[in-house]
């Protein structure tokens, strides 16, 4: 099992945005010193938790100052935004980073952004679908572009000048496209199946129960065997929230604390998914009563917390409960205790991983 990293930032709305961008950033920093293998930020436009606002940009900083890790945006929210000028920005972010960029695109979750953006009432599925198809149909084909879609018309036919480079969408550095992968956030996930077809990979979110996140393999196969291509569990990522600190007591008090980052963090997403009638990821069983789903029972089921010893049991019973995967994406929370929080991910990488695998 491979060991990667996986942020959507929540963070205090009252922390300083420019600390919060830096600890991120020293997060990729040391995943990439410690041997992770690849590492994912999310995007939102209007979320002063989620501060993260473009992961390219993100990505971008990170470019020059990582090593081997592959990078991936998680997601790029593909209604909102251009699929000329997604396709010219990661293709040129896959060549900044040499070709260890992973695409990782959705339609987006935050209804805040569907709004600012201006389809809060459109099909998001359906311009997600078209905004992938222009993006790839870009770097298939030859300018000038003549691209007719429902919600975008792409065309350089009027200005192309070949000759010196004008009109041309850039194509990405690895052909004939970094490798794509798609968030699978809802139980028994249609999204999975159709993305498998296309032979994409799937990423189970780390707020999902167990059982949903179980539901997704089969889904996976399913796409699979649709496209005639081997359904390898060793592209399935999973998310998962992690807390490891070198005695059991520490690590209870961190990933359990009220006021903590690990609470915070799902406090928030407790909050959105219920305003927004999507609490079913949070049910053990589809026939929960909503009522019956509190924050605290969420905290209990989704934070694996303890010594390396006891994290590695935990982590090869949910692989044992939910079938074989082939990367573990530890999910970034807010570092409120920096060394707490670097700690964690290097007692993951060169105590807890190694169990594991052992």
């Amino acid at each position: 099992m491979n060991l990667g990293f996986f942020t959507m930032p929540i963070h205090p709305v009252e922390k300083d945005w420019r600390l919060s961008l830096q600890e991120d950033r020293e997060a990729f920093l040391l995943a990439d010193e410690l041997g992770f293998t690849e590492a994912y930020v999310g995007e939102h436009a209007t979320d002063k938790a989620e501060n993260i606002t473009s992961s390219i940009t993100f990505l971008a900083w990170l470019a020059a100052a990582t090593k081997r890790i592959k990078l991936g945006t998680g997601t790029i929210n593909l209604p909102n935004a251009h699929p000329a000028n997604v396709a010219a920005t990661v293709a040129m972010l896959d060549h900044m980073l040499d070709g260890r960029l992973l695409f990782g695109i959705s339609p987006g979750g935050l209804l805040s952004d569907a709004e600012v953006f201006g389809n809060l009432d459109a099909d998001r599925n359906a311009m997600f679908l078209e905004a992938i198809n222009r993006v790839l149909e870009i770097w298939a084909g030859e300018p000038p572009y003549d691209l007719q879609g429902k919600y975008w018309n792409i065309s350089t036919q009027r200005t192309l000048m070949k000759d010196i480079g004008q009109g041309i969408i850039a194509r990405p550095f690895q052909k004939p496209h970094p490798p794509i992968v798609v968030t699978a956030v809802a139980p028994f996930s249609k999204g999975v199946t159709e993305a498998a077809a296309r032979g994409w990979d799937p990423i189970s979110a780390n707020f999902l129960m167990p059982a949903w996140v179980k539901s997704h393999w089969p889904k996976y196969v399913e796409g699979c065997e649709r496209a005639g291509r081997p359904a390898d569990p060793a592209n399935w990522r999973v998310a998962k929230s992690v807390f490891v600190a070198n005695d059991a007591a520490t690590a209870k008090a961190y990933a359990t604390d009220p006021d903590g980052p690990y609470v915070y963090y799902y406090r928030s997403l407790f909050t959105k998914l219920k305003k927004n009638g999507r609490i079913e990821v949070f049910k053990t069983r589809r026939d929960q009563p909503d009522d019956e789903v509190t924050l605290e029972s969420v905290c209990e089921k989704l934070i694996i917390h303890g010594t390396p010893d006891s994290v590695a049991d935990h982590i090869l019973e949910f692989q044992e409960e939910i079938g074989r995967f082939g990367t573990l994406l530890y999910a970034g929370k807010d570092w409120k205790d920096r060394e707490l929080g670097r700690q964690s991910m290097i007692l993951m990488a060169e105590k807890v991983m190694p169990r594991v695998n052992g």
